[in-house]
């Protein structure tokens, strides 16, 4: 199964302020049967307004670095491509559904449905009840290393939310890697028509003269019954 683990920063926390909130910043990691595949979509983008100062604080991003980024119109059909139908896990998703959903339907396009998205703060909250439900929270309880986390950034985030849900779900891998090869996604990198080939000469073996003359002697008091008789 196909998911995607998505992040969104924003200049504030209502698309429908006035003047509009907007999304600056989409990161997005791809995962196959639970497994990242190396695939991620990250971009910036132009607001279309002046940065809030307290934004500029938690992204450390601002009015001069976006001014030359595309606006959410002329990216908006590439993360649709990127993401098409697949599962969407997002930390606190209400959020961040409710500003993509926004930004799509001011420039035309479908938006997504509800149901596509995976809470992964209700699946915290459900697991341990009671307890912190941040990123930061699970990150320590996970033992995650978020150490480079200074600043809130799109793909950071959702490559450290992609750990912490692979934990929140059962740990990494949750299949063994059993699942039928068709059903899996592996790298480009990877040749699947690659076969080891036979060594060009025989390991030298490792037992003693001592040892092999040890075994002979125990399978003959075995018998011509012992199993290593039958296949000598």
């Amino acid at each position: 199964m196909r998911e995607i683990v998505l992040d969104t920063e924003t200049t504030g926390l209502d698309p429908f302020d006035t003047p509009r909130h907007r999304i600056v910043e989409i990161g997005a990691v791809e995962l196959w049967n639970q497994v990242p595949t190396g695939r991620t979509y990250h971009q910036y983008i132009n607001p279309e307004r002046n940065m809030p100062t307290e934004a500029f604080e938690v992204h450390g991003i601002g009015d001069d670095f976006l001014a030359d980024k595309p606006v959410f119109q002329s990216i908006a059909q590439a993360f649709r491509d990127f993401v098409t139908d697949a599962r969407l896990v997002i930390h606190n998703a209400s959020f961040d559904m409710r500003f993509l959903n926004a930004e799509l339907e001011w420039c035309g396009m479908p938006t997504l449905p509800s149901d596509q998205a995976l809470d992964t703060l209700m699946i915290a909250r459900k697991r341990f009840p009671g307890s912190p439900a941040s990123l930061d929270a699970l990150c320590r309880r996970f033992g995650i290393d978020n150490s480079k986390r200074e600043k809130h950034g799109a793909l950071l985030d959702s490559e450290i939310l992609a750990e912490v849900y692979l934990e929140l779900t059962g740990g990494k891998q949750p299949d063994f890697a059993l699942a039928p090869r068709e059903s899996r996604r592996t790298s480009s990198a990877v040749d699947e028509t690659w076969r080891p080939r036979p060594r060009p000469a025989p390991l030298p073996a490792r037992l003693t003269d001592a040892e092999r003359a040890a075994h002979e002697e125990f399978v003959g008091e075995m018998g011509e019954a012992a199993v290593w008789n039958r296949f000598a």
